[in-house]
């Protein structure tokens, strides 16, 4: 089985037009061409980018975050994760989001994946990192998050991936690549 695609797949943009532009994400409707010659229309949410990290403590604990999620309609146990800012590199955002979200910093980082979150209508990657060797350090979380930290053994957060108490899609990811280098 060749990893090459028999033909091509790409589409063409033929024409856009932007709908929104919100703080977080905009919204664009682009017209395009088959490869087969048809048409047809692409809803595409657009966004930044966003990173998130698995922190493993020196006791093996994931520290992890509970928190109310409005699109969801339910508390989540995610990885800490954000949006990268303008001008922020993607290391800087995972910094600066471990001091917000679990108070924090980490001396050692290491990447694991870029992953799309949703790629049939999402422009965001997610990079993913594993987290380490943590020390405490005071910050502010965001003024519109209610955070609650949650420190899990990793294998326990793994295990709750299989069973679906771990329902969001890059917290998963990122457990799983974590469980597979540590």
């Amino acid at each position: 089985m060749s990893d090459e695609p028999r033909q091509d797949l790409r589409e063409r943009t033929t024409a856009t037009r932007r709908i929104y532009e919100g703080r977080i994400v905009g919204l664009r409707i682009d017209e395009v061409r088959l490869p087969d010659g048809g048409k047809s229309t692409r809803e595409i949410v657009e966004h930044r980018g966003a990173v998130a990290a698995v922190p493993v403590d020196s006791d093996g604990r994931v520290l992890m975050v509970r928190q109310w999620r409005h699109p969801a309609e339910e508390v989540l146990l995610e990885i800490p994760a954000g949006t990268l800012e303008e001008g922020e590199t993607p290391e800087e955002t995972l910094r600066r989001e471990l001091v917000e979200e679990i108070g924090h910093r980490a001396r050692r980082v290491e990447h694991l994946a870029d992953l799309y979150t949703a790629p049939g209508y999402s422009t965001e990657l997610i990079g993913i990192y594993l987290a380490t060797e943590l020390e405490p350090m005071d910050g502010e979380a965001d003024a519109d998050e209610n955070i609650e930290v949650v420190p899990i053994p990793l294998e326990e957060a793994v295990e709750r991936c299989r069973s679906g108490q771990v329902r969001d899609a890059k917290t998963v990811a990122g457990l799983l690549l974590a469980a597979s280098v540590r």
